[in-house]
């Protein structure tokens, strides 16, 4: 799951956790806090805000929990902001997998990701030990349909050689899927270059990409969905990565 789990060959179901719109609300919410903490309150001058709130919107988060959520991060409303966790581990066969959390709980976080893990055959890991084997990328998915109509090219040879003019450092097509890999501080502008050409990006953000992919079995992969699906309705759980192809 090299960066975006949801692009690989094993299917993690968001759907389980978006249904539950109350734990996705959270998770949006202090995503949105965190970044407001972080950067201010100004989605025009806050980049990561402004993802943050995209994302929000997207699942159409109410408005009023999206301001709420940066007065909490600005410090105008009282009550505990979460923080930014990074957990290292490993799924069922040795699979490295880095877990981001957003907590205002730490002791209770890594208890219940711990639990998770042994659960599902994995285990922690100490620090440093999985992050190795990744490395930091600005990621954005679009249509691949819809960015070759915007970008007027007729196959996805000449459209990985279009967007070779637009400064990324590689490309993916899956299937109608585009997806675009970037230093992360020129994912900013790669965006709004993009966008400036009309295409509408699916989704953008800062992910932890493995340097080499491997394949695992059937029933390796079933119990790493196990894993994905529990992580994904644990409510302080923001992303995760691993190495699957």
């Amino acid at each position: 799951m090299s960066g975006h789990s949801k692009w690989s060959k094993i299917k993690h179901k968001k759907g389980a956790a978006d249904s539950k719109k109350g734990a996705v609300f959270t998770k949006l919410g202090n995503a949105i806090t965190v970044a407001a903490k972080a950067g201010g309150g100004d989605a025009d001058m806050n980049f990561n805000l402004r993802l943050a709130m995209d994302k929000a919107k997207q699942a159409n988060m109410p408005k009023e929990n999206i301001e709420r959520a940066i007065k909490r991060g600005t410090g105008e409303l009282s009550g505990q902001s979460p923080e930014e966790t990074t957990y290292e581990g490993f799924a069922a066969g040795k699979i490295p997998i880095i877990i981001e959390c957003l907590t205002d709980n730490k002791n209770r976080t890594v208890s219940e990701i711990k639990h998770i893990l042994e659960k599902n055959s994995g285990a922690m890991a100490g620090p440093g030990s999985v992050m190795w084997q990744f490395e930091k990328k600005g990621c954005l998915s679009a249509s691949a349909k819809a960015m070759a109509d915007k970008l007027r090219v007729n196959n996805n040879e000449d459209l990985e050689l279009k967007l070779i003019d637009f400064n990324i450092e590689d490309i993916q097509i899956n299937n109608d899927e585009v997806i675009i890999y970037t230093k992360p501080e020129q994912l900013q502008q790669v965006k709004q270059n993009l966008e400036n050409q009309g295409i509408k990006i699916e989704s953008t953000g800062i992910e932890f990409v493995a340097k080499e992919k491997i394949e695992v079995s059937n029933e390796q992969g079933e119990k790493i969905s196990k894993l994905f699906e529990e992580l994904d309705e644990q409510q302080d759980v923001s992303n995760y990565y691993t190495n699957i192809a």
